[in-house]
């Protein structure tokens, strides 16, 4: 990614964040933070990244009013800002908060030797059962020798030189 998409998808990010927080009134977009704007190469399209505190039925509502805003928005951020071409945009629900907040309960869960709390519904993390130190040891070792032996069969491979190679 070049430094101009970078600084462009920050201002989409900054700007879209300031309209939803002052020009937006819809009451179907709930409490929603832009965490992220990713442009495309030829800044023909783009991807808007939206954190939503509520259930799921409250989420999908208000990305649902997000999307129907977009069109407002583009056309706003048309008149503000100079840019050749205004890209297209696509709201899509950014869940890694939730998803690092989970990690970290089951991190303190396994820390406190305490069972993990079941899942939230509708979570696609997987949740890792009970920890167990059982054969580690023998698994580490087997890891170990199968990268020596991965390692010494590069070693005694050669390749063929090419023509002006030094090696």
């Amino acid at each position: 990614m070049s430094q101009r998409t970078e600084r462009l998808d920050e201002l989409l990010r900054q700007e879209i964040g300031a309209m939803l927080e002052r020009e937006i009134a819809d009451p179907r977009i709930g409490f929603a933070t832009v965490t992220q704007v990713e442009t495309s190469p030829d800044l023909r399209h783009a991807r808007v990244w939206v954190s939503v505190i509520g259930g799921a039925a409250e989420r999908h509502e208000t990305i649902a009013a997000l999307e129907r805003a977009m069109v407002y928005m583009r056309r706003e951020l048309g008149t503000r800002l100079r840019l050749k071409r205004i890209p297209d945009f696509s709201v899509r629900l950014d869940d890694s908060i939730e998803r690092g907040t989970r990690v970290l309960q089951l991190i303190d869960s396994l820390e406190s030797g305490q069972p993990p709390e079941p899942p939230p519904p509708g979570e696609s993390l997987p949740t890792p059962g009970q920890p167990s130190n059982e054969g580690f040891g023998q698994a580490a070792a087997e890891h170990a020798a199968v990268v020596n032996d991965a390692r010494r069969s590069r070693r005694r491979t050669k390749r063929p030189k090419a023509q002006g190679d030094r090696r």
